[in-house]
């Protein structure tokens, strides 16, 4: 699950920014169970692309899913992802999906990691499928 590693990169330079893209919280499914909170762990399926603003979607190349491996659970709003993701997932309900659009400062930021190139904005589609 490296794509949602949180990384501690440093912060990029004005001038090393993506352009300017707010993150964007899209409901495909509002779901109907308990509801993912700071502090509460939830756990996720998920894909993850370059954004692409012009490709279908919005979706560029994939660069990370759990499809065929095991969930993935974390903390919520604490540290443990990309900042998109911590604010990204909170307010969703189990059984809920959502697409996040999640600027290059609240990922992985002008460092980039694996497969993100530095100054990647992102595009996420998650389900939640639990929270405790």
């Amino acid at each position: 699950m490296s794509a949602c590693k949180r990384a501690d990169p440093p912060a990029p330079a004005a001038s090393e920014t993506a352009p300017a893209l707010a993150l964007q919280k899209i409901d495909t499914v509002v779901g109907t169970g308990k509801e993912a909170t700071s502090g509460s762990t939830a756990v996720v399926n998920y894909t993850g692309w370059l954004y692409e603003p012009k490709a279908e979607a919005q979706h560029g190349a994939q660069f990370d899913s759990s499809a065929g491996r095991s969930p993935f659970s974390f903390q919520v709003d604490g540290g443990q992802v990309i900042k998109g993701w911590d604010i990204g997932v909170q307010g969703m309900k189990v059984g809920g999906k959502r697409t996040i659009i999640v600027p290059a400062e609240m990922g992985y930021g002008a460092n980039g990691i694996g497969p993100i190139p530095p100054n990647a904005n992102l595009i996420f589609d998650i389900e939640l499928l639990d929270v405790q």
